[in-house]
């Protein structure tokens, strides 16, 4: 089915009459729901997007900020503008397998992450946390990484709840750009 699918629009018809609904299409999602950038396995050489983003520039890896035994990056595949994640670069699975510099470290920059997008964006609420394991529903469980969705009053509305959709308003890029900036400040 999904190799069918194009982002031509089409006529939707409902119970025998048209449904007059507009589509907004959003063909990228399609590389996240035919897998690509995971993993081919668990090990570090398998394919693992955590373990690679670090040897690209920071623009190109959209990395915001790294530290001794960290790294910020804003997520390819966002709930929400904005939407990052804090990655060790050791390619370690599980929260208890992280060392004591690396869980430091994770937490301070999920602190640092915090204060970026509330300055940067105004964020006023988030969520964050981690998905351990694919029971879990980690993405991609091999390698640990913690997320941060910035959230706004009303930010959830028709689109993803009845359209399946997200509406971002910025490029990942120009969110890069704009974040790595106010990191420095934080």
């Amino acid at each position: 089915m999904l190799a069918r699918m194009t982002s031509e629009p089409e006529q939707q018809i409902g119970v025998g009459t048209p449904d007059a609904f507009q589509r907004l299409w959003t063909p990228h999602r399609m590389a996240y729901i035919q897998g690509e950038n995971k993993p081919r396995g668990p090990g570090a050489d398998d394919g693992c997007p955590f373990c690679t983003i670090p040897a690209k520039s920071d623009v190109d890896g959209l990395v915001l900020a790294r530290g001794e035994h960290v790294y910020a990056v804003l997520n390819l595949y966002p709930y929400n503008g904005g939407h990052l994640m804090v990655v060790p670069f050791r390619h370690v699975a599980d929260y208890p397998g992280l060392t004591a510099e690396e869980t430091s470290e994770l937490a301070d920059f999920t602190k640092r992450a915090m204060t970026t997008l509330r300055a940067a964006s105004g964020a006023q609420g988030f969520n964050v946390g981690m998905n351990q394991g694919l029971v879990a529903g980690a993405g991609i469980a091999a390698h640990l990484h913690q997320h941060v969705v910035p959230r706004w009053g009303g930010d959830t509305n028709f689109m993803p709840v009845v359209g399946h959709t997200r509406v971002l308003p910025q490029l990942l890029a120009d969110t890069r750009t704009m974040l790595a900036a106010a990191w420095q400040e934080a």
